[in-house]
């Protein structure tokens, strides 16, 4: 990355649409949906990757706010806050070849300045030769970004790396689980997967599915995951960053998955039933003994 490269800093776009742009209003609905009344399991192990929805901070913003209350949690335990938080999205909008990071120093939030981590992103492009420098797919996505308020929040000491996959194809998944393994050698890191659920009128349907789905990823099944998803039944949106977290999880002997907590749209606003539920779910994966 060149000198001229390291001094860029990005505006959030999704401020003012995806989450409030005033920053007394971000931070209250922020620090409510991470708040101490959230009553979750502690673990012995650090906690290597988690799952957080993205959508709407009105609408998915609870169960995102579970996830990074846990990883506030563990963070406090002595020598498990993470140095690096890698945001693994995707394009809902734009075709995207590989992986691409977001370039620059910080990107700034109606929270702040959220300082990124050049290093740690000049190594994973240097694992991979499909991973590269690219800010334009993260200008028009809010997969990555709608993560970024809750992790200046949650894990402030934290740097951060945006990254957008373009597919979920096996050569991706493990070039880029290859580059965090690489990345992971050198620092503390935890995968962050945006995903949402099954997206369908039917409220019955998205949660039986999500249950199901939700069991397969703390099982740490990809390969079934992968089986189970298709282009019109979705069980997760963001498969790519979800089997990402998944096998980069294995990779630090994570046993399994923890659920912390499922909803969808549906149980907030009855009223969309019938005709548009999604679903989100909160996991985290710690990790075991290394292999």
């Amino acid at each position: 990355m060149s000198s001229n490269q390291q001094s860029i800093v990005h505006n959030a776009r999704g401020a003012g649409r995806w989450f409030p742009v005033d920053q007394t209003e971000l931070l209250s609905i922020v620090r409510g949906y991470t708040g101490d009344e959230n009553h979750l399991p502690s673990f012995s192990n650090r906690i290597v990757a988690a799952i957080s929805p993205h959508a709407g901070f009105i609408y998915s913003g609870r169960i995102a706010g579970i996830t990074f209350r846990s990883l506030k949690d563990n963070a406090s335990v002595p020598g498990f806050s993470p140095e690096t938080v890698v945001i693994v999205g995707f394009p809902h909008r734009v075709p995207v070849t590989g992986v691409a990071l977001l370039d620059g120093s910080a990107i700034v939030t109606p929270l702040g300045k959220a300082v990124l981590d050049e290093e740690g992103a000049r190594l994973m492009v240097q694992a991979s030769k499909i991973i590269h420098f690219d800010a334009r797919p993260h200008a028009m996505e809010h997969s990555a970004e709608n993560q970024v308020p809750f992790a200046q929040f949650a894990i402030p000491d934290s740097r951060m790396i945006l990254a957008i996959m373009g597919d979920h194809s096996d050569e991706t998944v493990n070039e880029l689980v290859k580059a965090l393994k690489a990345l992971a050698a050198k620092k503390r890191v935890v995968v962050v997967a945006s995903t949402d659920l099954l997206h369908d009128p039917d409220y019955d349907k998205v949660t039986r599915t999500d249950k199901a789905t939700l069991k397969t990823i703390t099982g740490l099944e990809d390969t079934r995951l992968l089986a189970k998803w298709s282009p019109t039944e979705q069980v997760c949106c963001g498969i790519g960053p979800v089997v990402t977290a998944m096998r980069f999880a294995r990779s630090q002997g994570c046993p399994g998955g923890v659920l912390l907590q499922y909803r969808n749209s549906g149980d907030d606003f009855p009223e969309s039933r019938g005709q548009w539920v999604v679903g989100y779910g909160a996991v985290v994966f710690p990790a075991g003994k290394e292999r």
